[in-house]
């Protein structure tokens, strides 16, 4: 073929192919002038991003795609699976060895060993054992069993309030455990069988936690300790630990403040109760007192001043905890009863009944009994010259005539026996028959520490007065700005 034709011959083939452009171009016009336009970029700075119909098309094609390739591969998959084929086991009998009584002996062991159904019971105020175990429908002899188990029983003959015991029965009913606490850190569980009673002691841990609180009266001291946050047993610790100095019923002022450095005791992480006052002043009526917690070389805690003299005296100025004083001291009082003049030869101090009334000093209890408008009455001898009297008792505490009683030992509770209008006590101070005013008479001073224990006494008390002192003066400089 010559180039000539063969040119000639590319040129009908290009005319062919320009005439089926143009046909297929007028047949599809409105398809091509439809889309002509479409994009898949677009012009960010002249108009903002938005999907266009062609964004639509692709992104529906890519999500059929996507679930087409999640169903149709897992299928393909769990059809070509093959399950493995089962491995053969061999089973064989073995036998055991025969470990006779002592095997039999560590089973029942342990099972003696687990923790029984407890019943747990609170002791309330005024119950002994005896009557939590006649609640618990226990017999004396169950009481005697658990008693005789015990080397020392005080733990179970002096209970207190908020106390906790437990008991387990078997099951015909019979008591086969008690627990109990005995002190602070030791719990007991007793286990009871047929060949007598058995002990488990436990140690738990103690630990004190040491606090320091500022207050200032404004209502009342036990407003102020709330305010300071101090429980009202703590309150009434403070108050005692002064109450050899101030008398709370009469001397205490709106403005009188308080430092105090206390611990409360925890165990095992839970709070138990409050511990003691480890050191404290007060200020009242602008005079200040101290008091420091020390434990002498004869064993005998006590608080003293900062010099090393005791703050216990002869006598406690108030002899119940205090309250607000009813009728003073006096040669000729209105008798609210007999309606005549008549010396009133003591000190009243209203109370609610039942609350405790504790010895003034140590002595002996020389009267207890009925005495004529006294109602429940009783005396107690402190030495060859002086005696205190106590009378409109509600009834008498354990001490019996004759014994002796230490100062602070509850003798009797509040009540309003005899002539008496409303529940108080009415306290009398005697010198060799005469009576004085409890409120002003002269009490006899405290002997110090003697040298060979001040010097340890400063040692362990500088601490704790340098952080009284530390608490006191940032309190001040607060109450400045």
């Amino acid at each position: 073929m010559t180039d000539h034709q063969h040119d000639l011959k590319n040129t009908r083939h290009k005319a062919r192919r320009l005439t089926l452009r143009r046909h297929a171009q007028r047949r599809h016009f409105h398809f091509y002038s439809r889309v002509s336009n479409w994009t898949f970029l677009q012009n960010v700075s002249a108009s903002p991003i938005s999907w266009r119909a062609e964004h639509w098309i692709l992104g529906g094609v890519c999500v059929l795609l996507t679930a087409l390739v999640g169903i149709v591969i897992p299928t393909f998959a769990n059809a070509t699976r093959h399950e493995p084929a089962p491995i053969p086991y061999t089973t064989m009998a073995l036998d055991l060895p025969n470990l006779g009584d002592e095997a039999d002996a560590a089973i029942g062991a342990y099972g003696a060993a687990s923790e029984p159904d407890w019943h747990v019971v609170t002791v309330r105020a005024g119950q002994s054992l005896s009557d939590i175990f006649r609640e618990q429908g226990l017999g004396p002899n169950d009481l005697q069993r658990v008693l005789d188990s015990q080397d020392d029983a005080s733990a179970l003959r002096h209970i207190r309030p908020g106390q906790e015991f437990a008991f387990a029965r078997a099951a015909d009913g019979t008591l086969s455990a008690m627990r109990f606490e005995r002190g602070d850190a030791t719990r007991v569980v007793l286990h009871f069988g047929a060949d007598g009673v058995s002990e488990d002691a436990t140690d738990r841990a103690v630990e004190r936690r040491t606090h320091v609180a500022h207050g200032v009266v404004t209502r009342s001291l036990f407003y102020a300790g709330e305010r300071a946050g101090l429980s009202d047993g703590m309150v009434l610790k403070l108050a005692n630990a002064f109450g050899y100095d101030i008398d709370f019923a009469q001397d205490l002022r709106e403005g009188d403040s308080f430092s105090v450095i206390y611990d409360d005791l925890y165990r095992e992480g839970e709070r138990l109760r409050d511990g003691d006052i480890i050191a404290a002043t007060f200020i009242n009526q602008g005079k200040r007192y101290t008091a420091i917690r020390y434990t002498n070389a004869d064993g005998e805690t006590m608080y003293y001043t900062e010099d090393g003299r005791p703050l216990r005296k002869s006598f406690l100025r108030t002899p119940v905890e205090f309250t607000r004083i009813s009728s003073t001291f006096s040669t000729g009082r209105m008798h609210p009863v007999l309606g005549y003049m008549r010396a009133h030869k003591g000190v009243d101090y209203a109370a609610p009944t039942g609350t405790p009334i504790r010895a003034a000093g140590d002595g002996k209890i020389t009267y207890r009994g009925w005495m004529s408008g006294y109602g429940n009455f009783v005396i107690v001898q402190h030495n060859a010259h002086i005696s205190t009297a106590y009378g409109h008792m509600s009834r008498f505490a354990s001490e019996k005539l004759g014994d002796h009683v230490k100062q602070g030992e509850t003798i009797g509770y509040v009540g309003m026996t005899g002539l008496a209008t409303g529940p108080h006590l009415h306290y009398e101070f005697r010198i060799d028959g005469g009576h004085r005013d409890p409120l002003t008479v002269t009490l006899p001073p405290p002997e110090p520490l003697p040298a060979s224990q001040l010097a340890q006494f400063r040692q362990q008390s500088a601490p704790v007065l340098a952080k009284l002192k530390l608490v006191g003066g940032t309190q001040l400089a607060r109450n400045n700005d």
